[in-house]
């Protein structure tokens, strides 16, 4: 018989130590999206499905789980993602009429974990910027991001690039892809090369140059020489165009940082418009941070706007760090003195750790290592090194 201790599948608890890891990076993430202008919002965990869901692909539909309103008997979603509801926030309750720079954190849940050493609760952490369609809020954008996982002590990171407009702009040419984009965009994460071949058959089969262009994108991966090659091998149709000239611009101004292009790595939750990055690092088995261009999700909240951001998840990056030590901390007996009162309140003031030992108690800590003590002196109390 299972115990009531048992959590679900694919979710667990945070002990201390990792609790005040993951605390402290949010903290200071955080701190420094606000050195770029972003301002911190906090959405409501759960949502109606349909303002949770506007403007997104069916794949954050599958992620998000749902329950029924006891109120209003509607339909209500516990977020998945909280890109879209950020967006509301801008296009909604903010209006404003230039650019704004968003960021926020909180959990998310999805329905079922994203792979098999996932967690279905993540803690999500992002910044986005509304209103501005050019090259230059991309860039904002990947420099933040690759700063963040810096700032984690993430080392030798390489940052991907892809363009989800390419990928539009081919399928859009044939009335019978368009029809199978969902299709196309799953082989295309999977890099499926006998299943991109099939599409060329059937009664509903591509149009054969279609095909070959899909079938292209999965070997299109690599340096910078990848958008020279791929000038040879995709048609060149007006979006394919646009798309590898953003691509080679943000490689030239991206010259600081190992790059890539992934001309398949179409992202994920089907949203994205414009230009794609994945960050990879030697240590995690798949991207620490995604993100990429949305523009005009907002019109379904009654206002279009371009739009490009990226978000985390503070517990897996956590996870894949060096764990965290044990800090010093000041041990004080638990007596009633009111000049032991005023010591510790002065020390906890400035910062110290102090911990009150109640008589008989043998306290054990993850966090703390109790290097100096309080000890009474001459009608004063002192701090002491513990020997």
């Amino acid at each position: 018989m299972k115990g009531n201790w048992l959590l679900p599948e694919s979710l667990a608890d945070m002990l201390p130590a990792e609790a005040r890891r993951i605390e402290e990076l949010r903290r200071s993430l955080l701190d420094q999206f606000r050195t770029y202008g972003f301002e911190l919002v906090a959405p409501p965990l759960v949502e109606y499905i349909d303002s949770l869901l506007s403007g997104c692909g069916s794949d954050l539909n599958l992620r998000t789980s749902k329950l029924v309103d006891q109120l209003s008997g509607r339909t209500l979603g516990i977020r998945a993602d909280m890109t879209p509801q950020v967006t509301r926030i801008d296009a909604h309750l903010l209006n404003r009429a230039g650019v704004t720079r968003l960021c926020y954190c909180g959990p998310v849940l999805h329905a079922r974990p994203a792979g098999l050493l996932s967690s279905r609760e993540l803690l999500q952490i992002g910044a986005e910027i509304f209103g501005h369609a050019g090259i230059e809020a991309d860039l904002e954008i990947i420099r933040l991001a690759l700063a963040s996982t810096r700032m984690a002590g993430v080392q030798s990171v390489r940052l991907d690039l892809c363009h989800a407009g390419l990928v539009r702009a081919i399928i859009d040419a044939d009335p019978v892809a368009a029809a199978r984009a969902d299709e196309i965009m799953a082989l295309l994460r999977d890099k499926d090369l006998p299943g991109i071949a099939l599409l060329g058959e059937g009664t509903d089969a591509l149009e054969p140059l279609t095909v070959k262009s899909l079938a292209c994108l999965p070997l299109l991966y690599g340096d910078a020489s990848v958008i020279a090659r791929a000038r040879t091998q995709l048609p060149s149709i007006p979006g394919v165009c646009v798309a590898l000239d953003t691509l080679e611009e943000l490689l030239s101004a991206l010259n600081d940082v190992s790059v890539g292009v992934d001309l398949a790595d179409v992202g994920t939750y089907g949203y994205h418009s414009g230009v794609t990055f994945s960050i990879y690092a030697e240590g995690w088995h798949d991207a620490l941070v995604q993100g990429g261009r949305y523009d005009n999700v907002s019109r379904a909240f009654g206002r279009a706007r371009p739009a490009t951001g990226f978000s985390l998840d503070l517990r897996k990056l956590a996870a894949g760090l060096t764990a965290a030590q044990p800090v010093g901390a000041i041990r004080a007996p638990a007596v009633k003195d009111p000049r032991l009162g005023e010591a510790v309140n002065a020390l906890r003031l400035a910062g110290e750790i102090v911990v009150q030992v109640f008589p008989g108690e043998h306290a054990t800590h993850d966090e703390f290592i109790f290097d100096r003590e309080l000890v009474s002196q001459s009608g004063q109390w002192v701090v002491k090194a513990v020997s």
